[in-house]
């Protein structure tokens, strides 16, 4: 298993795989991918490669802030079915979490399954101050990696893509 930066050479198999991955009545989470990337807003995109063959994909968006604070939203993670289970999206999840830390983000957040992500430090708790449409879901997490980064209230506001 091998985790590296996306290129557009795998923007197909992204999609399959990202396709593969959620139910379709959860939404068009491949549109939201080809989304952010057109409004210019990944900060990192990985993917996870097994025999040479992409199964694994998660982006991390720039997200807008007020007051402004760099913070990077987790999402869409996809794993083909074939291979969930086997520890590819905690690879990635863990790999994109470092890479937004050496990028000079001070917080993450994420809208996402909420036994999964607090293995990486996500909490609702994390995001109680902070001011967003998905805002009071247990779905709605965070995670500070500066120390005191989410202790003051903000605003935080997805790419348009989210819808």
């Amino acid at each position: 298993m091998r985790v590296r930066p996306a290129v557009a050479d795998d923007y197909a198999a992204i999609r399959a795989v990202t396709e593969a991955a959620f139910d379709k009545s959860s939404g068009d989470e491949a549109g939201i991918i080809e989304g952010v990337r057109a409004e210019g807003l990944v900060l990192v995109e990985l993917v996870t490669e097994v025999d040479g063959e992409v199964v694994g994909h998660v982006l991390f968006s720039r997200m807008r802030t007020d007051p402004p604070l760099p913070v990077a939203g987790l999402g869409p993670l996809g794993v083909a079915p074939s291979h969930q289970g086997t520890g590819v999206g905690s690879a990635l999840s863990r790999a994109g979490i470092e890479a937004c830390r050496a990028a000079g983000m001070q917080a993450v957040v994420v809208l996402g399954h909420p036994p999964y992500y607090p293995r990486f430090g996500f909490s609702a708790e994390a995001a109680a101050q902070i001011a967003s449409p998905f805002a009071g879901r247990p779905a709605f997490m965070a995670l500070a990696l500066t120390p005191g980064a989410l202790d003051r209230p903000i605003r935080i506001d997805y790419p348009a893509a989210f819808g």
